[in-house]
């Protein structure tokens, strides 16, 4: 079945939805081409995996006929994802189906099982009067990263430099966004990069952060790591130098 309401907006502006039902797949889609739609986003986040509610218009005194909630892809078509039409729900694809659920009388969805594909711009549309109004929403989806593991491999004064010196690690996986290495306690004219990699899992996104630095004690130092919102135990570095600096000097003055 396939028909095309159409319907106009202030007067000027021609709007025009065109509703393919499939049966056979039971896939509903629905796209849109807006002319004068609202600059306004509303932000909002989401935790990977856990659900997050799309909330409407809710003030209007005049019965709603009809919602659609819709994703833009690629700026331009747009998704039918859920909905109703005169009190009665509307077909909703396999994707959707298990994972989305329309409140008529609070105008709202619940997106469950939140994944980073799902980020990225809705569209709300409230019909009164066979007239839209369309709100948007901007998706953002965070995971926290796992609690960074710190190792340290220090080397003993003298052994083939001039001091001493620790080559320190950090790593933490299972975040989003991707993020960065940072270090608490360092000097970091004292530092030097030698490794940094970052690598997105293929099924879920979400990323895995390493690096590997070296750092040249001048004193014992206690340090962290943190990657995203998530930081290391502390450890201490350097523990030895105080001590070679002692030894150092007495030599000198024999």
């Amino acid at each position: 079945m396939l028909f095309t309401p159409e319907f106009k907006k202030n007067n000027t502006n021609w709007f025009l939805y065109t509703i393919s039902t499939l049966h056979a797949s039971k896939i509903f889609l629905l796209l849109c081409v807006c002319v004068g739609d609202g600059d306004a986003v509303e932000n909002i986040t989401a935790v990977l995996g856990h659900s997050v509610t799309f909330r409407c218009p809710l003030n209007h005194s005049t019965p709603v006929e009809r919602v659609y909630i819709q994703r833009v892809i690629n700026d331009k078509e747009e998704v039918f994802i859920n909905g109703f039409y005169r009190g009665q729900p509307l077909p909703v694809s396999p994707e959707y189906q298990n994972r989305t659920k329309v409140n008529e009388m609070e105008l709202s969805m619940e997106m469950r099982n939140i994944s980073v594909s799902d980020e990225g711009l809705y569209k709300c549309l409230v019909f009164i009067n066979n007239k839209p109004e369309i709100s948007k929403f901007l998706l953002k989806v965070t995971a926290e990263y796992s609690v960074p593991t710190i190792t340290k491999d220090c080397n003993k004064p003298g052994d083939g430099g001039a001091g001493k010196s620790c080559q320190l690690s950090c790593s933490a996986v299972g975040g989003y966004p991707q993020s960065t290495v940072r270090w608490t306690g360092l000097n970091q004219s004292l530092t030097n990069v030698i490794y940094n990699r970052s690598s997105a899992d293929n099924e879920s996104k979400t990323w895995t952060i390493n690096q590997t630095i070296v750092h040249n004690c001048n004193q014992p130092t206690n340090i962290s790591c943190a990657v995203g919102g998530s930081v290391s135990h502390t450890i201490t570095i350097c523990k030895c130098v105080v001590g070679f600096l002692a030894t150092s000097l007495k030599s000198i003055k024999k």
